[in-house]
């Protein structure tokens, strides 16, 4: 074939769309120690891409081989191939995309007078103006090949990928500069930062403030102890109540380079398990960072896809960084004073007045009745109170045997609010919620879902070492068969331990036939047949012990939701001041098992808003 031909079969590789040409030029500025990028598009990059940089440049007798394919500086040998450590490497994306674009270069290097331009089209090298750094300029893509450029979305959607490609290189590289220009119009723009938290501002930066506000800090570190390879995982990772209806706030880099991997992304995801609602989708910025001899960058011609050497290792070492950062729950931090808006009025003082119907001694008595079935039970919630009581709380309530130490507002019911993040507990609420008094002003509980976190946490750490004994399990009275995929067939074989050990029994009926024969006891009235390809599909693309230990927390969250407290189950004070003691004292506390959240603040500006104080 024609070598025009072969640049324009591999074309097809490395450029999707415009936003595929502004990757790679913006990788090469990168590689070259630019400061500042700008990218310059018309008709969304279809018409003309021009990338500009500050960088090193390229003398003029190393500019005529820019256009030739596997042309590169960047790597010499193979030993360089297998541990690479720059953006680009493979010396064919500027033949690509000269294949299929109108393309010319205008460089200068330090120490030169001038600079010089390259027509990719004529190869003709001419003397012209421009400070040091290099200026690529693409015009009319897909020209040569108009088939492909059929397939192009509107301006507007390419300008989109254009402007993501560039957001993916902003939130990794703080200290560069970047601007994007449309038709004229800056619709961009990520000055540099300096400093220590030149990348917790650039975050804020591209992603939003909002994101920002609600994102913990994620750093762990393995290995650099003579225990192995050092692998370090730092960023920022939002909290359960910033997930999102859409996977478009996931950012992983490897080495500082984007990357798109089954890995990280099930890492992520396992590790929000248990504190996302349904289908959304956890927000993050996370920055892998691995001996580079240890990842292979080498795998597809985008350079989006990796392939780590021990995948395993590097999936743990994620998860157990995010569930690190998600552990301490909002419930167990101390509960700041409300701040006060310097430009807003401050709010007048409590009323005073007492009218006919405001004496001072008049309160509310709770109800002493419920819906009927109110009374239904799981685990005694009247443990709670034993069992976070305060020091000399028990010897208060044996030396006074009044109604009011027996479970009314006595000891726990008048503790100060500042004592205790969640404050005291004041009444149940139609049985479902608690209300509860803090220094910020009014906690509204669901006694249910904050009970269900609380039990599934005390049963994942009464588990301990038995995670690897078999589950109880129910054999069924007909076995349930499936037609099976060849994949499914040889998991079955392959993982017949595993899946003992959930409490599976799964068995060949015929060539091409599985039969479900036990459940784990706890799901005995559930869709065998779904669950059994569930476990299938996990044990054939997952460690089979992380997927016995997923498998085994969602039997624990089912348990512990049957077991937690009831709606309309009348508690005490002390009973209610006991369980918000435990929320604070448990990880996680925010969420339920099912990702729903077990508490809301509001403040008392936000009370006083309702009510119309103070305007």
């Amino acid at each position: 074939m024609p070598d025009e031909l072969i640049s324009q079969i591999a074309a097809g590789e490395v450029v999707e769309r415009p936003a595929s040409v502004v990757r790679e030029l913006v990788d090469n500025a990168l590689d070259a120690g630019a400061t500042q990028v700008t990218v310059r598009l018309q008709a969304g990059g279809v018409r003309r891409i021009v990338v500009e940089d500050d960088g090193q440049g390229m003398p003029p007798e190393e500019l005529p081989l820019a256009f030739m394919r596997h042309a590169t500086s960047k790597i010499h040998s193979l030993s360089d191939l297998e541990s690479v450590q720059t953006m680009g490497f493979r010396g064919e994306a500027l033949a690509a995309i000269n294949s299929i674009a109108d393309c010319s270069i205008l460089t200068r290097a330090e120490g030169h007078n001038h600079a010089h331009i390259l027509d990719g089209r004529t190869g003709e090298l001419q003397p012209a103006a421009r400070t040091r750094g290099t200026t690529v300029e693409v015009k009319e893509l897909f020209f040569s090949t108009p088939a492909r450029r059929k397939f192009l979305k509107s301006d507007a959607t390419e300008l989109a990928h254009c402007i993501e490609a560039v957001r993916r290189h902003a939130l990794a590289r703080p200290e560069v500069g970047f601007a994007v220009w449309h038709e004229g119009r800056l619709v961009e723009q990520w000055r540099r930062c300096d400093g220590p938290q030149a990348l917790t501002q650039r975050i804020a930066d591209v992603l939003g403030a909002e994101f920002a506000s609600q994102a913990l800090p994620v750093r762990r570190l393995t290995g650099g102890d003579g225990t192995g390879p050092t692998l370090e995982v730092t960023g920022l990772t939002g909290t359960p109540t910033a997930s999102r209806a859409r996977a478009d706030h996931q950012y992983a880099y490897v080495n500082g380079r984007f990357v798109r991997d089954k890995v990280l992304a099930h890492a992520a995801r396992s590790a929000y398990e248990d504190v996302l609602h349904g289908q959304r989708q956890p927000a993050y910025v996370l920055f892998l960072g691995i001996d580079p001899s240890r990842v292979d960058v080498n795998v597809h011609p985008t350079k989006i896809e990796v392939r780590f050497r021990d995948a395993r290792e590097v999936h743990q070492a994620v998860r157990h960084a995010l569930e690190q950062a998600l552990a301490p729950s909002r419930a167990g931090a101390a509960s700041p004073a409300p701040p006060v808006d310097p430009e807003l009025p401050s709010p007048p003082p409590p009323c005073t007045d007492r009218g006919p119907d405001r004496q001072a001694g008049l309160h509310f008595e709770p109800r002493e009745t419920f819906a009927p079935g109110a009374f239904r039970s799981g685990i005694p919630v009247s443990d709670l109170s034993a069992l976070w009581s305060r020091p000399g709380q028990d010897t208060a309530r044996a030396a006074d045997p009044t109604p009011a130490a027996a479970g009314g507002p006595g000891p726990a019911a008048s503790l100060p609010p500042g004592d205790w993040p969640l404050g005291r507990a004041l009444a149940q609420l139609q049985g479902v919620y608690i209300l509860a008094e803090n220094t910020q002003g009014l906690v509204l509980v669901d006694m249910h879902a904050a009970h269900e976190r609380i039990v599934y946490e005390q049963l994942k750490a009464q588990r301990g070492s038995s995670s690897q004994a078999s589950l109880p399990r129910q054999a069924l009275l007909l076995p349930a068969p499936f037609a099976a995929t060849p994949t499914e067939l040889a998991t079955a074989q392959e993982q017949a331990e595993a899946l003992a050990a959930l409490g599976l029994e799964v068995t060949p009926l015929s060539v091409r036939t599985l039969a479900v024969r036990a459940v784990p006891a706890a799901l005995a009235q559930g869709d065998a047949v779904a669950l059994a390809r569930g476990v299938l599909a996990d044990l054939a693309a997952l460690p089979a012990s992380t997927v016995l230990e997923r498998a085994q927390d969602e039997l624990l969250a089912s348990m512990a939701c049957h077991g937690a407290v009831r709606a309309n189950r009348r508690l005490s004070l002390d009973e209610m001041n006991a369980l918000l003691r435990q929320m604070e004292a448990t990880e996680r506390a925010d969420q339920c098992n099912h990702g729903r959240p077990t508490w809301r603040q509001l403040t008392l500006r936000e009370l006083d808003a309702l009510f119309l104080r103070g305007r």
